[in-house]
């Protein structure tokens, strides 16, 4: 696959929304007949025999608005907010722990939001106290805290050392004056390099760093001037996402419409050659958007074929129970997916009436597994061999699909194993999607609009 005009045919016929894939099926096909008494069935189902767990814990709220922010998240410019929060976090860990019949081990701790580094030293150390408490977490756990540099202390950095946090990803996006202005994340190169020396200093040397692409005043000189700059600092791991423009859903969006912002072609070439870039600095390629240093632990699950994708993008977690904790939080149970409140207000309302402020989720079935299991194969290895969920025959119509696809070079099928081109990586969703029972059902496709291919 060249670059120019098959680009271009390619980008037209393909370059259209499809989902993320951090979870199959995706959550716009969660419902509310999913609700907390069923979260609290299959909490007590739960059994250390199932293995260790993940814990995820959201945390909404921000100090100012990001305007390309896709996130779930409020601004408050006071703590008070931010502490009752906390409480109400300690509550749901007692909540749920409660309804879980035996200990159970724990792989990840993952703190997302938001901005985790929004919450008070002595309120984090409290939280992860409370954590310790209710489940197993030994000093092999992986504990890795989003952050944003502009608002990191040193007091925040020993209290996360002191509880054993062990791996920071730190929001960058750009590091280019003109692209912070615009998307009014200002947080010049000094501020990331000093966040990043503080978490040196403590012990945190685990450190992730998330890009963009495709952002509002992004050329392509300046996100490879951002790129050179990230790998200057010595990321163990980047990530480099596509800015996903979907005002419809984030109001605030809109103001950035009066920016320049490259079209689908632009953003297909920022996103190659900012990979090549990567390459140049000695970092591998995992999956659609993940890069990494020789010797990550990332290489190694994917070289095993352990590579998993959840709603944090590739991980080397195969824990099968995800408990998810705050607003909008989003768990796995090997039941099915649940999911919190996503107004802070009608999770408050959940928590101090001691119930699950779970609203809604999905239920799992057979069918929903295979194919689960063969989309996080292709966004993971790109490759997956349908014998392993039933064989080729179960799937004639996705294969018929696929021989569309595998005429434009975007898709291999040999028999039964189906493999993505490295030519063709940026399109991996479009062939996942093809797996998708949901978006090819026979009414038509189902839930809500999804961010574009590329």
């Amino acid at each position: 696959m060249g670059k120019g005009a098959m680009d271009n045919d390619l980008l037209s016929k393909y370059g259209g929304p499809v989902p993320r894939y951090t979870s199959y099926p995706t959550a716009p096909h969660f419902h509310d007949g999913i609700g907390g008494g069923t979260y609290a069935q299959w909490l007590r189902a739960l059994r250390p025999a199932g293995g260790p767990v993940s814990l995820y814990l959201h945390v909404p709220f921000c100090r100012q608005l990001c305007t390309y922010c896709g996130c779930n998240t409020k601004i408050t410019r006071q703590y008070g907010p931010v502490a009752d929060y906390a409480d109400l976090l300690a509550r749901e860990i007692a909540l749920v722990a409660r309804e879980i019949p035996e200990r159970l081990a724990v792989s990840h701790v993952h703190f997302g939001g938001g901005t985790p580094n929004i919450l008070a030293p002595d309120d984090f150390v409290l939280l992860l106290q409370r954590l310790k408490r209710a489940f197993d977490i030994s000093p092999e756990t992986e504990i890795a805290v989003e952050v944003d540099p502009r608002h990191l202390t040193r007091d925040m950095v020993r209290a996360m050392a002191s509880e054993g946090v062990n791996r920071v990803s730190m929001g960058v996006q750009d590091l280019n004056p003109e692209v912070q202005q615009a998307i009014n994340r200002v947080q010049p190169l000094g501020v990331v390099s000093g966040a990043i020396e503080m978490l040196r200093d403590a012990g945190i040397d685990r450190i992730n760093l998330d890009l963009m692409y495709g952002l509002p005043e992004q050329t392509m000189e300046r996100l490879l001037r951002t790129v050179d700059l990230a790998a200057d600092l010595g990321a163990q791991r980047i990530a480099l996402f596509g800015y996903a423009h979907v005002p419809w859903m984030k109001t605030h969006q809109r103001l950035l419409e009066k920016f320049a912002r490259a079209g689908a072609h632009g953003r297909f070439e920022q996103a190659e050659a900012a990979a090549l870039r990567l390459a140049e600095h000695g970092y591998r390629r995992i999956g659609l958007d993940h890069f990494a240093r020789p010797g990550d632990e990332l290489l190694t699950a994917q070289a095993a074929g352990d590579l998993r994708r959840n709603f944090q993008g590739y991980t080397t977690d195969t824990a099968e129970t995800v408990l998810a904790f705050g607003a909008s939080s989003i768990g796995r149970l090997p039941q099915g997916f649940v999911q919190n409140a996503p107004d802070v207000g009608g999770y408050r309302r959940a928590v101090l009436a001691d119930t699950p402020a779970t609203v809604k989720g999905v239920a799992l079935d057979d069918d929903d597994r295979l194919r689960g299991g063969i989309i996080e194969a292709l966004m993971c290895d790109m490759a997956v061999d349908l014998d392993r969920f039933g064989g080729a025959a179960a799937y004639g119509a996705e294969l018929a699909r696929l021989h569309e696809l595998a005429a434009d070079g975007l898709v291999r099928i040999d028999g039964a194993k189906v493999s993505v081109p490295e030519a063709a990586r940026p399109f991996m969703r479009v062939v996942a999607a093809q797996f998708d029972g949901y978006l090819h059902a026979p009414a038509g496709p189902k839930g809500g609009r999804h961010s574009m291919a590329v």
